[in-house]
């Protein structure tokens, strides 16, 4: 999917990896305190996943979140297009959620012109290809009969459920090593190459970085996004100057 392109000029924010949940609340007020400011500065908010630590269902999850995603609405009320990219834990985000925050959900991946750079943009789960148990997990948890008859249960056995695969999830990171976990080198290369992109902006590692990418003799660069804590927040704001990180408190 291909999304606009944006005035050279024009600040254009990126942001994954929140987890916002209730039981962290101090990194929620970090993030309406963005979202009420410093994102109304920007042409465009992309939240590139795992937004929310676990989303159940539209039908729950919007009125648990309610706070964050009237500010979203507000936000883009005010003039700033929302985009937003489902990660490995908010995957069930649907139309609903997209009306309430007035955002418009986007494909993985999606390129957009930015700056004049074809920029890739992803979640980044689908290029840890070397952790194939997780990339088998992925393709059960995706699949669209899989999410109805999830969707179809009570929302008490749902919550239950998304509590016991959160606590699989940390058991199974925890024995695996951090080079399985992060990207393949090749599944990055052979991303921009298929979408012809300069730059690649994605999450999920939690390590953010920017590294330069060699494609065909070619320079090209990959720009990894930071997971929030209780105490800090940050966000990549891009604009006719290049890119760079802020940090949010």
């Amino acid at each position: 999917m291909t999304s606009p392109a944006f005035s050279p000029a024009m600040e254009i924010h990126f942001i994954s990896d929140l987890h916002l949940e209730p039981s962290r609340p101090g990194l929620t007020d970090i993030l309406l305190r963005y979202l009420n400011g410093t994102a109304r500065q920007a042409g465009a908010l992309y939240v590139l996943g795992d937004f929310f630590e676990f989303w159940i269902g539209d039908d729950i999850s919007i009125d648990d979140n309610a706070a964050v995603i009237d500010a979203l609405a507000a936000l883009a009320d005010n003039g700033t297009r929302v985009y937003f990219m489902h990660g490995n834990r908010d995957f069930l985000i649907g139309a609903d959620f997209a009306r309430r925050a007035r955002a418009r959900l986007l494909d993985d991946p999606t390129v957009i012109d930015l700056g004049g750079a074809r920029t890739l943009l992803m979640h980044g789960d689908t290029l840890c290809t070397d952790d194939e148990a997780y990339q088998r997990f992925r393709a059960q948890v995706r699949d669209p009969d899989n999410q109805r008859q999830f969707l179809a249960l009570p929302a008490a056995q749902r919550r239950q459920i998304a509590q016991t695969l959160r606590g699989s999830s940390r058991s199974e990171q925890a024995g695996k090593s951090m080079d399985i976990m992060d990207v393949n080198g090749q599944a990055v290369r052979e991303a921009m190459q298929r979408h012809g992109a300069t730059r690649l902006i994605h999450g999920h590692t939690h390590r953010p970085a920017r590294h330069r990418v060699d494609l065909d003799n070619r320079s090209a660069e990959r720009i990894v996004l930071s997971d929030w804590h209780d105490e800090r927040g940050s966000v990549l704001i891009c604009n006719d100057s290049g890119c760079r990180f802020r940090d949010l408190t």
